[in-house]
């Protein structure tokens, strides 16, 4: 397959940060003295945007509430929160692996940029990376922006682009863009929810993901 460009989405996808998210999301929770989701609901909105994220976490709260929550949990996520995140094993090589093979590599995430830029930095894999857009810098997914942005940024066509990621909002954005879409299920949705939106393939494990790029990608 001839593609140039590779589109990763960061959390359940290169890095394993779901019990961080969930643990900053229930401490923003009880830090405005309301009940936190549990584990199985909070988990449901990673991907997203932040404040579409809350909004569906918190529909009844107001704009005021959920922007203090918002707040709340960008404060126990950059340096409140003890619980760690870490990159899949494997994901380093994977990534400069690809880096040396000439291809582009590029990052959307539902992340803030400040966040992004903070896990680009403590995993040291900022200047692999030719292009990332982040939530809090275009449309949150499912909105194809971010992928629009940029394959234009570095000149791939849609046809040339294919976009990895471990939610359904990440395969429904590259339908939304016209790009093909490979799902990984070691992160937050099950296969069921990523299958029905026809992906080249389902992985179950990360290991997997570098045998398929290896068996399908150009040399």
């Amino acid at each position: 397959m001839s593609y140039k460009l590779l589109v990763f989405d960061w959390d359940g996808t290169l890095m394993d940060s779901e019990a961080r998210i969930v643990a900053c999301i229930q401490s923003a929770f009880a830090d405005l003295g309301e009940m936190p989701p549990p584990r199985e609901i909070a988990r449901e909105v990673i991907g997203l945007g932040l404040e579409e994220a809350m909004t569906m976490l918190w529909p009844d709260g107001s704009v005021l509430q959920r922007r203090e929550l918002v707040d709340r949990y960008r404060f126990h996520f950059l340096g409140g929160q003890e619980t760690e995140s870490h990159l899949f094993p494997g994901a380093r090589e994977l990534v400069q692996d690809l880096n040396a093979r000439g291809l582009l590599l590029a990052v959307a995430t539902g992340k803030s940029r400040r966040g992004l830029e903070s896990a680009l930095t403590s995993t040291g894999l900022r200047s692999h990376f030719h292009a990332t857009r982040c939530a809090d810098e275009t449309f949150s997914k499912p909105h194809p922006e971010m992928l629009i942005q940029v394959m234009a940024e570095l000149g791939a066509d849609r046809s040339e682009t294919l976009m990895i990621g471990d939610t359904e909002f990440d395969m429904e954005m590259a339908r939304n863009a016209g790009v093909a879409a490979l799902a990984v299920a070691y992160g937050v949705h099950h296969p069921e929810r990523l299958l029905r939106h026809e992906p080249l393939d389902c992985l179950k494990e990360f290991q997997e993901l570098r045998e398929w790029l290896e068996r399908n990608l150009e040399p």
